[in-house]
C-alpha cells in the first residue's frame, strides 16, 4: 500500500506521518511506501530518514508526476496556503489551494481511468467555509447541513475544493473524504500567516517568555481542537468504511471535526492558571479589525453528530489542550509555575 501526504513537513503533516510510521499500517494493511511531499523539506527530521519514506521536494503542482509515478492507494491532501496570506494575495491562494487541488484530483482520476486503484483522497478543509453576515446570519449551532457562505478567499477556496471532491467521488473517479478542521491550537514553532494563528501565539509565546498580541476582543468565542484530536480525526475519516450505521461514513457530506467552544478570555485565564500572572501579563490585547473580521465570521458552536458517529469527541477543556502542549513540547517552555 502506497500512502501519500502533501504538506508533509508542515505541523499537521509531520504529526500524521509520525503516527503512520509508528503503526506502519492503514486499516490493518501494511504500508509499503509512505511518500512525503512538500515544497519545504527537513531532510534530517525523523520522518524523512525512515526507510519506509520517499520524499518529493518542490511545488506540488509541478511534482505530481513523481507523486503518481507508482499507484497511490491513499492520499492525504494537507498542503495549502493559509487564511491571511490568501486574503493578502488572491492569486497565490487560487494557485496553491484551487489549481493545485484540481490538478491533483485529475492525476488521481487518470490513475483509476487506466485500471489502477481508485485512490482514497482525504482533504483537509476548514471551518472557514462557513461565514456569518447581518444579511445571512449563521444558526446558533452549525452542522454539515448549514449553508456555507465563506467570508474570506481562503474559505471560498476550500469550499470550491470540497465541491470538486464531491463531484469526482460521485462520478467514481476517486473516493474523496473531507475533514473540516477547527482552529488547531496550540501549535508549536514559529507563527504562520493564518488569521487564527494568534490563538496559538497567545499561549505559545508567553510560555516561552516572549510577548504576544491578541488581535481580537477577549469575549470572542472560537472553535478549537488540539493537534492530537485533529490528527486522530483525519485518520478516522480516512479509515472509515462507507455505509449506514455507527462507525461508518454516511453519505457525501464532509465531516466537521469535533470542536471545543471557548472564549479568548477563557484561554487567557487558563494560561494564567497554568503559568502565573507574570506569564499571562505578556499578552497584550490590541484588536485588529482585519483579523477580527475573518475570525469573527467563523462559527464557534458545532453539532458534531457525524463525527460522534465515527467515535470522535472534542477536547474536554482548554486546560487539557495546554497540558498536552506542555507534555509534547517541554523544550519550548521556559516559565511554568503549575502544570498539574
Amino acid at each position: 500500500m502506497r500512502v501519500v501526504i502533501t504538506g508533509a513537513f508542515g505541523f499537521l503533516g509531520s504529526r500524521l506521518a509520525d503516527t503512520l510510521l509508528r503503526t506502519r499500517t492503514f486499516r490493518g494493511a501494511p504500508i509499503t511506501r509512505l511518500v512525503l511531499a512538500d515544497r519545504v523539506v527537513r531532510p534530517d527530521s525523523p520522518v524523512a530518514t525512515d526507510p519506509l519514506v520517499d520524499v518529493v521536494h518542490g511545488d506540488l503542482i509541478e511534482r505530481l508526476d513523481e507523486v503518481f509515478a507508482e499507484p497511490v492507494d491513499v492520499l492525504f491532501h494537507l498542503a495549502a496556503a493559509v487564511s491571511a496570506e490568501c486574503e493578502a494575495d488572491f492569486d497565490l491562494g487560487m494557485r496553491a489551494n484551487v489549481d493545485t487541488t484540481r490538478t491533483l484530483l485529475d492525476a488521481a482520476r487518470a490513475q483509476s481511468a487506466v485500471g489502477g486503484p481508485t485512490p482514497r483522497v482525504v482533504f483537509a478543509s476548514s471551518l472557514a467555509v462557513y461565514g456569518s453576515s447581518p444579511e445571512l446570519p449563521l444558526p446558533a449551532v452549525v452542522s454539515e447541513s448549514s449553508l456555507t457562505m465563506p467570508r474570506s478567499s481562503y474559505g471560498t477556496q476550500k469550499l470550491l475544493c470540497e465541491h470538486l471532491i464531491a463531484d469526482y467521488t460521485r462520478r467514481g473517479f476517486l473516493d474523496g473524504r473531507v475533514a473540516r478542521l477547527m482552529t488547531v491550537a496550540v501549535r508549536p514553532g514559529r507563527p504562520n500567516a493564518a488569521a487564527s494563528g494568534f490563538l496559538s501565539g497567545i499561549v505559545r509565546e508567553p510560555l516561552s517568555g516572549a510577548p504576544a498580541t491578541c488581535p481580537v476582543r477577549p469575549d470572542l468565542h472560537v472553535a478549537l481542537a488540539s493537534p492530537r484530536r485533529t490528527v486522530q480525526g483525519i485518520l478516522r475519516i480516512a479509515e472509515a468504511e462507507r455505509g449506514v450505521g455507527p462507525g461508518r461514513l454516511e453519505g457525501p457530506l464532509p465531516v466537521n471535526l469535533p470542536a471545543l467552544t471557548v472564549s479568548v478570555a477563557e484561554m487567557l485565564a487558563t494560561l494564567r492558571q497554568v503559568a502565573g500572572e507574570a506569564v499571562a501579563g505578556l499578552v497584550t490585547v490590541a484588536p485588529d479589525p482585519a483579523v477580527e473580521a475573518i475570525v469573527g465570521s467563523w462559527p464557534a458552536v458545532f453539532d458534531s453528530g457525524r463525527a460522534a458517529a465515527l467515535g470522535l469527541e472534542p477536547d474536554s477543556s482548554f486546560l487539557s489542550i495546554v497540558r498536552d502542549y506542555l507534555a509534547d513540547h517541554p523544550d519550548a517552555v521556559i516559565r511554568r509555575t503549575d502544570s498539574s
